[in-house]
């Protein structure tokens, strides 16, 4: 069988044959997608110059390095992101994305801003997951006085300099929230919420419109104070442990931060009159979740869709990069997903 030509391959590609050999040469300006569109043909028939193209197209895209900084390297939620982000890098098909993820395990605010600092010195672009707090702030501003841009993801910061936030609408993930276990509570009793850590935006906006929603429509719960587990599974089981010894009305758990796999622990060491009466909310799916769920002591999870917002904020970063000079902050939510025991 003969190897494909030059006039097959511009057949295939659906383009001319001068501008297959300009590719092939090097010379002359043909555009990205041009370019792509002609390797892909050029992989279906088996063209004897594919490399040559390949490195025409790697010449011709544009290239950016961009860094994420994600938390706990030890949860499952956040390798699971991890993934997530680097194949949306991946799949870029209009350029070419190089990932550096990198995990905080010492949460302290010099902490993560020294990591933020570090990251911003390799990449074009850094987004990052933390807790709000003016020494990170700092550093988001000094990175952008060097043309490095910050997007915050997930939970966002107060920091003007800060370019772009993706995630969820938080006010109606709380309200949501409320309407579940208000929706589904057996009766009147106590609702507990807890929080990873009062810094978070996400989780103080979330429970700032679970109280709105809870004044106005069910009065004959009673709220709790919020507490923090600092993301630590050990403290949230601690903290629910007590909490179901010393209480005996307790009919809703609403957890934003981490430490769900605790809660669940002290739950299933709960007597089962007091967990079958228990609506428990959470945020975000991991295994411990998914285990939760399928047990059905979880009621309901309220998602980020992990691919969708991977894609949306390696879009966001590339978008940042491409504007001419200081621009308004960007803005891009994307909806939460509710997973229940019946549908995961």
């Amino acid at each position: 069988m003969e190897r494909p030509t030059i006039a097959d391959l511009a057949e295939a590609a659906g383009v001319s044959v001068s501008t297959v050999n300009r590719i092939l040469s090097g010379r002359g300006s043909v555009k990205a997608t041009t370019i792509q569109r002609v390797q892909g043909a050029a992989e279906q028939i088996g063209f004897y110059g594919l490399g040559t193209i390949e490195d025409r197209m790697r010449k011709e895209t544009p290239h950016y390095r961009l860094g994420f900084l994600l938390q706990q390297s030890s949860r499952d939620l956040y390798q699971h992101f991890g993934r997530k982000i680097v194949a949306a890098c991946r799949d870029r098909r209009d350029e070419v994305v190089d990932p550096l993820v990198d995990f905080v395990d010492l949460l302290t605010p010099d902490n993560i801003a020294a990591r933020l600092t570090a990251l911003g010195k390799e990449c074009d672009a850094v987004a990052m997951i933390a807790a709000d707090h003016p020494v990170i702030g700092q550093a988001i501003r000094a990175l952008r006085e060097q043309g490095k841009p910050v997007v915050t993801y997930i939970t966002d910061q107060s920091s003007p300099e800060k370019a772009a936030f993706v995630g969820t609408d938080n006010w109606k993930l709380g309200r949501t929230a409320a309407f579940l276990i208000s929706s589904m509570a057996p009766g009147p009793g106590r609702i507990a919420v807890f929080i990873g850590n009062h810094r978070y935006l996400c989780q103080d906006i979330a429970e700032a419109s679970f109280r709105s929603y809870m004044r106005e429509n069910a009065p004959q719960l009673l709220l709790e104070d919020s507490r923090p587990t600092h993301e630590e599974a050990a403290q949230a089981h601690a903290m629910v442990s007590e909490l179901l010894e010393r209480s005996d009305d307790v009919t809703g758990i609403l957890i934003l931060g981490g430490g769900i796999s605790g809660v669940l622990r002290a739950l299933r060491e709960a007597p089962e009159e007091k967990r079958r009466r228990i609506r428990l909310i959470c945020r975000d799916i991991g295994p411990a979740t998914r285990k939760g769920l399928t047990e059905g002591l979880i009621t309901a999870a309220l998602c980020h869709p992990m691919e969708a917002t991977s894609e949306l904020l390696v879009r966001t970063m590339i978008d940042v990069l491409r504007q001419d000079g200081p621009q308004a902050t960007l803005q891009r939510t994307i909806p939460f997903e509710i997973v229940t025991p019946e549908n995961i």
